[in-house]
């Protein structure tokens, strides 16, 4: 009950709840337990601290513990439990609450579902510390009959919710941050103009025993004409300047057309390039070391995606689950102050040992070569402020801080590739000539 409370966003009704079933009980281990979570939602609760105090029979003043004794009682545990199972999309749905932190300050990003009843959706922009700088609504009134309705008006909170973090990012508040504009509330029509990217995760057209018969083939013939090229922009090993395998496919590998000789973390069979409807894609092959292509716009990450920042490589992971606790009877566990923490970053070294292992400050990591989270000062490649990765509106994602070379993220799966994009083998990096300069 407690965890779905601060899932609602209702984390001081968690920790009075935890604090006073703790303190109406046994000094046991159950009450520990109990009090144990308190601290672990809020270690500077007062309230808990009371309970703490009672349990080991200290005197002093406890009367916001009492009222939260008698608040909480056996009605009201079945009343909150009667909430809990009651079906809420009618009401609303579970909002999005994310501090954002720019330009040396941070901003805070709220967006809430009216619910049904009244159907739209607002996110409001806050900064220093509680002062409201823009609002947006958005109606989907003309929605609310369809089938996937709660499936869709969660796709439009997070939607609107990443375009008021973009739009923040883009100058667009500027005026009233400087006090030249007043923000006010935008009423939207249009659906959230949203550019972030999540790359493919599956191989839609193609499987790898089909990809495995056509790297056997017979090389095409000289007679067919190449569709597009890859241009070498850095190699470690040397090698061709211009790859421009002719035909309609060409395998990524040493055992491909584009070999990449001596790329010493490139797979025999690592990719597949293939040109069809006049369209350029990339599939991973699966196996190797994998093939990453660098973001344009900031892109959705999920939990185990790998991206290469400057030479380093580097795993999104989920933090796991916090082990501390008291000992049985009656041992209380005390440690310094932990905060809020997301994801976690992980340096992955050659042959697939973790390096270093950064946690998110609350929502936010950052990566640079002197100001960060996460610091490489000897990588050469890595721009003093280069990416930063976010958990925003339930999704992690990472964008790129204007860096001179980029951030590249592993694909999984089969990627549509456009013109002048570059993509990442080892530490081999070339960019998409599509002859002719087609747009994918």
């Amino acid at each position: 009950m407690a965890q779905w409370l601060v899932e609602k966003g209702r984390p001081d009704e968690a920790v009075a709840l935890l604090s006073a079933w703790a303190a109406k009980g046994d000094n046991d281990s159950e009450g520990q337990q109990l009090l144990a979570e308190a601290l672990r939602i809020d270690p500077s609760s007062r309230v808990a601290q009371m309970a703490f105090e009672r349990m080991e029979g200290m005197s002093g003043d406890h009367a916001d513990l009492d009222a939260a004794i008698a608040t909480y009682s056996d009605a009201e545990l079945k009343r909150l439990e009667g909430e809990m199972r009651r079906p809420t999309f009618r009401k609303a749905q579970m909002g999005f609450n994310n501090n954002i932190k720019w330009q040396g300050h941070v901003f805070h990003v709220q967006t809430e579902d009216s619910g049904l009843d009244q159907p739209h959706i607002v996110t409001h922009l806050f900064a220093d510390g509680g002062r409201v700088i823009k609002s947006h609504r958005r109606s989907y009134a003309k929605s609310v009959k369809r089938a996937d309705v709660a499936e869709f008006v969660r796709g439009l909170m997070k939607g609107q919710h990443f375009e008021m973090i973009l739009a923040l990012r883009e100058g667009r508040f500027n005026a009233i941050l400087e006090g030249r504009e007043i923000g006010g509330l935008d009423e939207l029509t249009e659906p959230p103009n949203v550019d972030i990217k999540k790359l493919t995760k599956k191989k839609e057209r193609r499987d790898s025993s089909e990809v495995a018969i056509a790297s056997k083939a017979e090389p095409a013939p000289p007679a067919q004409r190449a569709h597009f090229q890859l241009r070498v922009l850095r190699s470690l090993v040397g090698g061709p300047e211009t790859y421009a395998p002719s035909g309609e496919q060409a395998i990524v590998g040493s055992k491909g057309t584009i070999a990449l000789s001596g790329e010493r973390f490139c797979h025999p069979e690592e990719a597949v390039l293939v040109f069809r409807d006049n369209r350029l894609w990339l599939e991973d092959l699966d196996g190797g070391n994998g093939v990453f292509l660098r973001i344009r716009t900031p892109v959705e990450l999920e939990i185990g995606d790998e991206f290469v920042v400057g030479d380093q490589l580097l795993r999104v992971e989920k933090n796991p689950v916090a082990d501390d606790g008291p000992d049985p009877d009656p041992t209380y566990f005390y440690s310094s102050p932990k905060w809020p923490s997301s994801f976690r970053v992980v340096q992955v070294f050659e042959g697939g040992a973790s390096g270093a292992c950064v946690v998110a400050r609350g929502n936010t990591l950052q990566i640079g070569s002197a100001v960060g989270d996460l610091v490489f000062p000897d990588d050469p490649l890595v721009a003093e402020q280069h990416c930063i990765v976010e958990e925003q509106a339930g999704a992690v994602v990472l964008t790129d801080l204007g860096s001179r070379t980029g951030v590249f993220v592993r694909i999984r799966g089969e990627q549509e590739l456009a013109h002048s994009d570059e993509i990442l083998v080892g530490r081999t990096r070339l960019v998409v000539d599509l002859l002719g300069g087609q747009a994918a």
